[in-house]
């Protein structure tokens, strides 16, 4: 087969590994935590002041003790879903403090929004999972607010969610009320649930707040999704490769430190770095080296035997507009064909991570089934290929009554729901996909039943909830 897009060779992977270890025993990564300095020493890492340095010894060792693959369980056990090698899911918009209507007008998110989110979510066909932080909620305490988010993830969707790790006593919640609605804490550790989100400060040092969410996670066996989104040109080095480099040294760090923490713990390999509009100093995501970044990214995980997150529909663009789809299409399909496992950002997000667009949403989301029918293997087999019916029809006859065209009519090809196709009515020449979104967004949300859930779990959040606020 022929891919254009670079794949790198051993010698390239060596080299881009070989120079990440040179940064790790040399230069070092700082951890903003007490705790995790007194399990680095005692486990006989060189530590000084704050600065971890690592061995390629200590580094493998913390490698080989990382799955490849693992279950990812849903409070609907027909949900629970695969992550690793071959196997692969489109999560949601992660983050955005801001809602964006189709007119590219902003206005702060509120729980109302949230829950909605977690709507779509159930009812998706494409969309393989829950999220978290779908927008960061204005209209609840900012302290608490992740209590609420947890809430209705696990209430209004019966599919895996992502967990909360903003802080230490964030991920300790996220366990307690995992532990509720999946049969008691001491069972996390034999049942992955939830992933959790830890992003390094780059360059090359950990918050207290992420240190102390992967201990807590850890030790419960929960996959932790560990990234960095490194700016090239400001919190990383402007040339790619170099940024490759910063951002593998960042990620095996954070790697080695969850399996001191929790030997076995799956561990994502992850990146949305980016470089920097040096006309701005913004970041700028729907580029074609965040393309190309992400790529690497892939093949960096694939060579380390882990699973591997990348950036999804990623746009600069401040509405759903052309550009928005362009560049969330070129981030898309690069991040599934390199061998992306776990897709975050796949649908939704717009004006580089600022804001969440219902209206992109849907959007987005028809493009990922487009995306995941192009990656669905074609079956070639006497079942598939009957040379009978291509015999009957003849030389210039037509299919259109031919039994198998009656029998697959309906499931050959992708169904759309917002793109228009071949000249159907299924919009007005007048309306644009936007408006089409806008106008299916109240049908999908008339169409949303609340999963069923144990009437005395949803009790015991909602009074764990109040409890803790």
């Amino acid at each position: 087969m022929v891919d254009r897009m670079q794949t790198l060779t051993e010698k390239d992977l060596n080299w881009i590994h070989d120079a990440s270890m040179e940064v790790l025993s040399n230069t070092g990564v700082a951890f903003n935590e007490g705790e995790a300095l007194g399990l680095f020493q005692n486990r006989g890492f060189s530590v000084d002041g704050k600065v971890v340095r690592f061995s390629e010894k200590q580094v493998q060792e913390a490698l080989s003790t990382a799955p490849s693959r693992f279950r990812l369980f849903g409070r609907n056990p027909e949900k629970s879903l695969w992550v690793g090698e071959d196997d692969w899911v489109f999560a949601p918009t992660y983050g955005p403090p801001f809602m964006v209507n189709r007119d590219g007008v902003q206005r702060p998110g509120t729980m109302h929004d949230y829950d909605t989110f977690c709507k779509l979510v159930q009812t998706s066909p494409h969309i393989d999972m829950n999220g978290y932080k779908h927008v960061e909620p204005q209209n609840v305490p900012a302290e608490t607010a992740y209590l609420d988010m947890m809430l209705s993830n696990i209430v209004f969707c019966d599919r895996p969610f992502m967990g909360s790790p903003d802080s230490r006593r964030a991920a300790r919640d996220c366990l307690e009320m995992a532990g509720i609605a999946f049969g008691g804490k001491d069972a996390l550790a034999q049942m992955p649930v939830t992933v959790s989100l830890i992003n390094s400060l780059s360059p090359l040092q950990y918050s207290s707040e992420m240190v102390g969410a992967v201990l807590e996670l850890a030790r419960y066996r929960q996959p932790l999704l560990i990234a960095n989104l490194i700016m090239g040109g400001t919190s990383g080095p402007v040339t790619l490769p170099e940024l490759l480099v910063l951002m593998n040294a960042e990620i095996l760090a954070g790697l080695v430190l969850a399996q001191l923490a929790g030997p076995g713990t799956p561990v994502i390999y992850g990146t949305t770095s980016c470089p920097t509009n040096m006309k701005t100093g913004a970041a700028t995501v729907g580029t074609p080296e965040t393309a190309i970044i992400s790529s690497m990214a892939a093949q960096l995980a694939r060579f380390y035997q882990l699973p591997s997150r990348t950036g999804g529909s990623l746009t600069d663009a401040t509405l759903p507009d052309a550009q928005a789809l362009a560049e969330g299409a070129l981030t898309l399909i690069t991040a599934v064909r390199s061998g992306g496992n776990f897709i975050l950002h796949a649908c939704g997000m717009i004006g580089g991570y600022i804001g969440n667009s219902f209206e992109k949403w849907l959007i987005d989301e028809e493009l990922c089934g487009m995306v995941r029918k192009m990656m669905t293997p074609l079956d070639f087999s006497a079942e598939t290929i009957d040379t009978g019916v291509i015999a009957r029809t003849g030389i210039g006859g037509t299919y259109l009554m031919q039994p198998e065209t009656l029998k697959h009519c309906r499931s050959a090809y992708f169904d759309y729901a917002l793109f228009a196709k071949g000249g159907a009515a299924s919009r007005s020449p007048a309306d644009d996909i936007a408006k089409t979104a806008s106008d299916r967004l109240r049908q999908r949300l008339e169409s949303y039943q609340k999963p069923d859930i144990d009437p005395s779990i949803e009790t015991d959040l909602n009074q764990y909830v109040r409890h803790r606020k």
